[in-house]
């Protein structure tokens, strides 16, 4: 289904209350594992020794997670439960009754005092399972990890010629913030009765649009 190589292959079955059990988590996060999952596998393990690729840096492992879902949704805070929990880099994959899938990515780095940060949110649409083919040729699995993520995000991920992962990350989390205040400032723009306020809204917003052009240059 994603062309992955048969030596990848882990296919464990993960109990779904494993991921909460023993965590103080609220009722909603978790009729979201028991309504909204049908079953949760462990499917591959993607690794040095499993993909015949040289050690990263900054990924170890990639762990492919299959979740096949009750319905037509998963709230993100089920992945982003499970992805805190696990110490490797991981991939969801995401199976609707109907057979359309979709791939989802939390990019995370390693934190100062252990852990991960997960730092973007990266998801494909819904697609047929015979138009997913993940970039498997990489040098080592930092590459590999890189590919999956532009991959998953497309056009969601801002890039600049010769970026790398965090670099590209930093400009998207950046000029999606520009565009949140843009938007703020433009509904209380469209709110103020005030000519003077209203003028100094425009001013505001023309500044924070500017700053994006800097950073899509």
């Amino acid at each position: 289904m994603l062309n992955l190589p048969a030596s990848a292959a882990f296919e464990r079955r993960i109990p779904k209350q494993k991921f909460y059990a023993n965590l103080t988590v609220t009722p909603e996060l978790r009729r979201c594992f028991t309504e909204q999952i049908e079953s949760i596998t462990w499917a591959d393990k993607l690794a040095p020794q499993t993909m015949n690729l040289a050690s990263g840096q900054r990924v170890q492992e990639i762990e492919v997670f299959r979740i096949r879902l009750a319905g037509d949704a998963l709230d993100g805070k089920v992945t982003e439960l499970m992805d805190k929990q696990i110490p490797y880099h991981i991939l969801f994959v995401l199976t609707r009754p109907d057979g359309m899938l979709r791939l989802l990515m939390n990019y995370k780095e390693a934190a100062p005092g252990g852990g991960f940060t997960l730092r973007q949110r990266c998801a494909t649409g819904w697609l047929a399972p015979d138009t997913v083919c993940l970039p498997l040729l990489a040098a080592d699995m930092d590459a590999l990890y890189e590919g999956f993520v532009r991959y998953i995000a497309g056009d969601s991920l801002q890039s600049a010629a010769g970026e790398d992962l965090a670099q590209s990350v930093q400009r998207t989390e950046m000029l999606n913030k520009l565009q949140r205040q843009i938007d703020q400032l433009t509904a209380k723009m469209k709110r103020e009765k005030q000519l003077p306020r209203q003028m100094e809204l425009r001013r505001q917003i023309k500044k924070l649009q500017q700053e994006i052009e800097q950073w899509t240059k």
